[in-house]
């Protein structure tokens, strides 16, 4: 790696707004920064899963594959970010969909059809999963705002996208793998006349 940071404060955001890699400076709530924002959000919500994974991992070793898998894609979540930040630049592949993918369809034949909706639950594990979906679902959100007044180049949005599943189907492989059972959706009951 080249570029370090030698100083972590810069005092040039002071006024609202925050340089691209690319040289251009933008304010902080330009949707590529909120875009930004959220795929570091993500990633940071990502690497709380992946520590408790870790600590649970001695009593379900099942869990080590979970790890396994996203381990990388704390990696790919900076990629993306960096793809965000320096537009130009490229660093995400169709073959990185196609892993999630192929885990996906793998973790799923293990739990079989979904015959009900469920809750995020159960243990703070498979809740932390589900933190981790729907913040992926947000920072798509965001990829897509920040599409539709700056045309996103590659697969990123198709990665971010592919991993909110994976994420769905990682707490639902968590819950199995810890041997609790999932919380299956109640709807409200109608009001009696």
């Amino acid at each position: 790696m080249g570029f370090r940071l030698s100083k972590i404060y810069t005092r040039t955001g002071d006024k609202g707004q925050t340089g691209l890699g690319d040289g251009r400076r933008v304010p902080k709530d330009h949707p590529r920064i909120e875009a930004i924002g959220e795929v570091d959000t993500l990633n940071s919500q990502l690497g709380l899963l992946l520590a408790g994974l870790a600590v649970e991992v001695v009593r379900a070793p099942g869990l080590q594959q979970v790890i396994d898998v996203l381990t990388p894609c704390q990696h790919r979540l900076f990629d993306l970010g960096g793809e965000l930040a320096m537009p130009e630049y490229q660093a995400l592949n169709t073959a990185e969909i196609e892993r999630l993918e192929a885990t996906i369809d793998l973790w799923n034949e293990e739990l079989g059809p979904l015959e009900n909706f469920i809750l995020p639950g159960g243990s703070a594990l498979i809740a932390q999963a589900h933190v981790c979906r729907s913040l992926a679902r947000g920072a798509e959100r965001h990829c897509q705002q920040l599409n539709a007044v700056e045309p996103l180049a590659g697969v990123g949005l198709a990665y971010i996208n592919r991993l909110s599943d994976l994420l769905f189907v990682a707490a639902r492989l968590i819950a199995r793998r810890q041997g609790i059972a999932e919380i299956l959706w109640e709807a409200a009951k109608k009001p009696q006349s």
